[in-house]
């Protein structure tokens, strides 16, 4: 018989985009046993699933490879600070992102989950480009 003996607990909201830590869609940290997700109002509850689905594969992956939340928001900060007019790349996508493999992960999921909820992955990205 299987026992857990630890326990985790995920913290998920939705919020006005101007309420995030920093210029981003999705964010995640711990508070020690708890994963404490944000997204951004999108809209759409779809969306906004898919952006949870994606923060927590992300985090889950992360904390796996010894990622911490700290390097990842710092570079996603400086990322944003270098990030010019009219580009919408994802930080994570960038091969120098210190969660660049765990991101990639991510979306692939985030992608699989899109076919299934019936969104055109097109739409999404506009709607996230959008804030």
């Amino acid at each position: 018989m299987w026992i857990c003996e630890e326990e985790m607990r995920v913290d998920i909201k939705v919020v006005p985009h101007d309420k995030q830590r920093y210029r981003t869609v999705g964010d995640w940290w711990w508070e020690g046993d708890c994963l404490c997700v944000r997204v951004s109002e999108l809209g759409d509850w779809r969306y906004e699933l898919l952006v949870v689905v994606h923060e927590m594969c992300e985090a889950g992956a992360c904390r796996y490879v010894g990622t911490s939340e700290s390097e990842v928001t710092e570079f996603d900060v400086e990322f944003e600070k270098r990030r010019k007019n009219g580009n919408t790349d994802e930080p994570g996508d960038d091969p120098m992102a210190p969660y660049a493999q765990e991101h990639c992960v991510a979306t692939g999921i985030e992608r699989v989950l899109a076919v299934m909820l019936g969104v055109t992955w097109k739409d999404y990205e506009e709607r996230v480009n959008s804030l």
